[in-house]
């Protein structure tokens, strides 16, 4: 079976052209694109979700920050590279959780400074979109091979649970845990998937649910606390779920309520993997204990989707992400093969670099 693809975004034109997305806060009713044509349209589609999941939100800040520098002929150097710090630092500034976003920003920031005093601004700036488009074609090559070797650990009728959205809505065009999927389906496997709702913004069931219906895979929604049911009643025989952010051993940040379900998954016997680019590895961050977890607007409980649905003046918790100590999973699944724990190689090698089961 071919999966079809899917175009998160999209540029359009030439350095003086805009960014083009899918907003996903209109999902799934409807499908509407926007075209983001400054820095802080950008920053607005990311602060607010239109564009989400940690290889997009990369993606999306690459070509923000091109946006953000175009600018009349005849600039001086020094007012562009005073824009590009500024640029940087606003975009910088959307979310504080997945690594992406400044992994991206940090990669476009130097491809910008390597060229400082050899070339003009203009000639800068199409060094930056070919730099943002190149970020964009290798999440497309990395979805790819985190496809296929993670469909290597699912078996042909197995029932897959997964949480949030990390498919090709949240990067290039596969995905990340939905391209085991997708990979397992197209090499001939009979796969069914449970999607969690994902509360409080339903991610689950708007996007994850939306696109497996889009690409034709067999799917069934679920409410987050039927979880623990379905893995009681044997309908689940692997977790599947992408990372925001991957500490140096293997701790992992994910959409809030992953951790319970490692706990539900250990406690079943259920092998529980993460998928994730490199790109996604914080390897400055010793544990997940140093990961920062994101915060949102306590509205988002109260008042779902414009409905209020809890008492006036009741104080919220709102966390975005929750982390998953690596003892709890089995495999982290990322382009150049499966890790498995402990995430140190065997005997020569340094601490803290991960151990590659099977490689490209």
């Amino acid at each position: 079976m071919h999966v079809k693809s899917l175009e998160t975004l999209r540029w359009i034109g030439d350095t003086q052209g805009w960014l083009r997305m899918i907003d996903q806060t209109r999902l799934p009713t409807e499908f509407v694109e926007i075209d983001c044509r400054d820095v802080e349209d950008v920053w607005e589609a990311i602060k607010s979700l239109r564009v989400r999941g940690a290889p997009a939100i990369g993606i999306a800040a690459a070509y923000g920050v091109v946006l953000g520098l175009q600018a009349p002929a005849g600039e001086s150097q020094e007012r562009f590279f005073q824009r590009l710090d500024e640029v940087v630092a606003r975009l910088a500034s959307s979310r504080p959780t997945a690594v992406n976003l400044f992994w991206a920003l940090d990669r476009m920031k130097k491809a910008g400074l390597g060229l400082r005093g050899r070339a003009s601004p203009g000639e800068i700036l199409a060094a930056l979109l070919a730099e943002a488009r190149s970020i964009h074609e290798e999440d497309r090559r990395m979805c790819r091979a985190i496809g296929r070797h993670g469909a290597t650990l699912l078996a042909d009728g197995q029932g897959v649970l997964t949480h949030c959205n990390a498919g090709g809505l949240a990067t290039a065009d596969y995905g990340t845990a939905l391209a085991v999927v997708f990979a397992a389906v197209e090499a001939g496997k009979r796969i069914h998937v449970y999607a969690d709702e994902t509360r409080p913004l339903l991610q689950g069931a708007r996007l994850t649910a939306w696109e497996l219906v889009q690409r034709g895979i067999d799917v069934t929604l679920l409410c987050d606390s039927m979880a623990g049911q379905v893995m009681r009643e044997g309908r689940v025989q692997a977790v599947l779920v992408g990372a925001d952010r991957i500490a140096a051993n293997g701790d992992t940040a994910n959409k809030i309520g992953t951790y319970s379900l490692a706990v539900l998954a250990h406690a079943h016997g259920i092998p529980f993997y993460v998928a994730a680019p490199s790109s996604t590895f914080d390897l400055s961050l010793p544990n997940g204990d140093a990961i920062p977890i994101e915060q949102r607007d306590p509205r988002e409980v109260t008042h779902g989707f414009g409905r209020q649905t809890a008492p006036d003046g009741v104080k919220v918790y709102n966390p975005a992400f929750d982390v998953t100590p690596a003892r709890l999973i089995h495999a982290i699944i990322c382009e150049h093969g499966i890790l498995k724990p402990p995430l140190v190689p065997p005997s020569g090698g340094r601490r803290g670099e991960p151990s590659i089961e099977r490689t490209v």
